[in-house]
């Protein structure tokens, strides 16, 4: 990453409309662009921080959350599995506006990877007025074919692990596998909901490990995050991310031709295929794609990319450079 870590200067949890809690932080320039960092998963949180690190603090007011149900937002849903159901992208939404309304900002740059880069092309749909421009790595927008692939599909390359992933899902006939996790998970059986989150776990780690496969086994050691983890991401999976037909990502890109748009991608990302940034990118006349040759989900490389993605959109906006 470019930049020296950095510590931020406020932080704290937003009172939402319903009564949960977002947990929020602010980072560099005080008066500088604001942007706002959306973390993947879903159900990841903004972990230890680096995000910072790819925001140049002399430019940028550096925005980040913990999204509904996760990280320090409260409550957790691994601890509230009653408040699953209600925890949508259109909620998720309706948090981050509520957030902008509450620090006064009226503008901000959208940056994100993963899951983080579907929820900001949504909230970019959403509140186009309100975007100056979106960096986004390892691109995705939760379409039902996307879903399919990194669930079933994906299982072509790794045949034996997809088979025990399949075979601990206990899905009944004609069900979809990340139906019967969803299914499971958001029960009323915790040792079930606990086995499910388990077997969902040390499968994200398999679809991610084509570059290093001596990091595959669970992904999460702490038992409620991983459970937090594999409740929220079945959840939108299993939805289509809530967006489907007409509202669906890639049926709207066209609306969002007037903001420019950096989208970044691994050749060799086996768990999202480089055609859903191809595509986008084919509409979206705004926008540029780079593709490297290389990497999978969110290498060192792109992240560079990223770093100068945000360089080149603060540099478009006089009000953020260095005084």
């Amino acid at each position: 990453m470019k930049y020296a870590p950095l510590v931020p200067f406020d932080s704290g949890l937003l009172e939402l409309h319903d009564g949960a809690q977002l947990y929020w932080e602010a980072s560099g320039k005080r008066d500088g662009l604001p942007a706002l960092w959306l973390h993947g998963g879903p159900g990841s949180g903004l972990g230890t921080g680096g995000y910072r690190r790819h925001f140049d603090p002399d430019r940028y007011l550096i925005v980040g959350i913990d999204q509904r149900g996760c990280g320090r937002s409260r409550p957790l849903v691994s601890h509230a599995p009653e408040t699953l159901a209600s925890n949508t992208t259109e909620r998720l939404i309706a948090d981050i506006e509520q957030l902008r309304e509450w620090l006064g900002i009226e503008h901000w740059v959208l940056a994100g990877a993963s899951w983080g880069s579907t929820l900001a092309l949504a909230y970019s749909l959403a509140h186009p007025d309100r975007v100056l421009g979106l960096a986004l790595v390892a691109v995705t927008t939760t379409g039902r074919d996307e879903v399919d692939w990194i669930t079933e599909g994906i299982g072509r390359v790794f045949p034996e692990a997809w088979q025990e992933f399949a075979d601990a899902s206990q899905r009944e006939d004609g069900e979809r596998v990340v139906d019967a996790y969803a299914r499971r998970l958001a029960s009323a059986d915790p040792v079930d909901r606990a086995a499910a989150a388990l077997a969902w776990d040390v499968w994200e780690n398999i679809h991610i490990s084509l570059d290093s496969p001596d990091q595959r086994g669970s992904r999460h050691d702490d038992d409620s995050e991983r459970l937090g983890f594999a409740m929220l991401v079945t959840h939108y999976w299993s939805n289509d991310a809530f967006l489907r037909g007409p509202e669906a990502i890639l049926a709207r890109v066209s609306e969002l031709k007037h903001i420019p748009a950096h989208l970044i991608h691994g050749r060799r990302d086996i768990s999202g295929p480089a055609i859903t940034a191809w595509q986008l990118h084919r509409e979206w006349p705004s926008s540029t794609l780079c593709i490297v040759e290389d990497e999978g989900h969110g290498g060192p490389r792109e992240m560079e990319l990223l770093d100068a993605a945000l360089d080149r959109l603060a540099a478009r906006h006089p009000s953020s450079r260095q005084g």
